[in-house]
């Protein structure tokens, strides 16, 4: 089995307002033994953020997985107005090599509401079942047009990878050399958008090409079963119980999906994180 997991762990802070990285990383090996970890909203040096400190987050989760790659994707990247930076995003982690990471600054288009930057990982990691592009990223909850636009981003991605690998560049020396390409995908995240979101259903349309969609794994193991919730369920400040984060992947990849799992009991995070098995045979 290829196991993966998702959670955007609001900083490690807990329902009961403690920040504490580590119980993300216990919790998530309580879940699987898993080999790809999917991280949002990680902090670096923001006390600004409610009981956090000056702790680099990103750094912290690297030492908690001896052994894990872990690729970085900064959406804020901001002075501290004292010589450093504040940073705010995306980790992914994994145990398999990585042989590229992209990231893609997804498009951050003008809007009155409180928006900021949001970033797509892609890292291609040579798995058992092949090289496969592991991507997460974060959308904005504020704006409907953003969530849009940042979706049609994703999309660009994707296509512009599976184009990529089509159509192999010519090689060349150093920064030139080529790296292992794929049309097999996993996209993972918080998304901010309910299952019956037209912009989910833009997420999932066809390409009209030979670029591979992308599914909702959830229908593909689930059948008509509702999507559990996955933000909300043990603080309302931002709304009702409801299922904003999803794990996607290209057909081949679906078709391998032999579990999911939401976890809905855990507080150490506003969100739920979510576990799918894949099978290597």
């Amino acid at each position: 089995m290829m196991r993966l997991i998702t959670w955007n762990i609001q900083w490690a802070r807990g329902i009961d307002g403690r920040v504490e990285p580590h119980r993300i990383i216990e919790h998530a090996r309580q879940m699987a033994d898993f080999d790809i970890l999917c991280l949002q909203e990680v902090a670096d040096n923001f006390p600004d953020l409610d009981g956090n400190d000056t702790s680099n987050q990103f750094q912290l989760f690297r030492e908690l997985l001896p052994g894990f790659v872990a690729i970085e994707g900064i959406g804020v990247d901001v002075d501290d107005g004292d010589g450093g930076r504040k940073r705010f995003g995306n980790l992914l982690l994994t145990r398999y090599p990585v042989a590229q990471a992209l990231r893609h600054l997804l498009p951050w288009e003008a809007a009155a509401t409180r928006n900021m930057p949001r970033v797509l990982i892609e890292a291609m990691a040579i798995t058992p079942v092949g090289p496969v592009r592991l991507m997460t990223t974060h959308l904005e909850y504020s704006s409907a047009m953003l969530r849009t636009a940042q979706v049609q981003g994703i999309r660009e991605a994707h296509r512009m990878a599976v184009e990529r690998h089509a159509t192999p560049r010519e090689a060349g020396p150093h920064t030139y050399r080529l790296t292992p390409a794929s049309a097999s995908a996993i996209l993972t995240g918080d998304f901010n958008m309910r299952p019956d979101d037209p912009a989910l259903d833009r997420l999932m349309a066809p390409f009209g090409s030979e670029v591979p969609s992308l599914v909702d794994l959830w229908p593909q193991v689930k059948g008509e079963t509702p999507h559990p919730p996955s933000a909300c369920l043990f603080d309302r400040t931002y709304g009702e119980p409801s299922c904003l984060d999803y794990v996607f992947a290209t057909p081949d990849l679906a078709a391998r999906a032999r579990s999911i799992t939401y976890d809905v009991e855990t507080q150490v995070s506003d969100h739920q994180p979510i576990l799918v098995e894949f099978d290597l045979d």
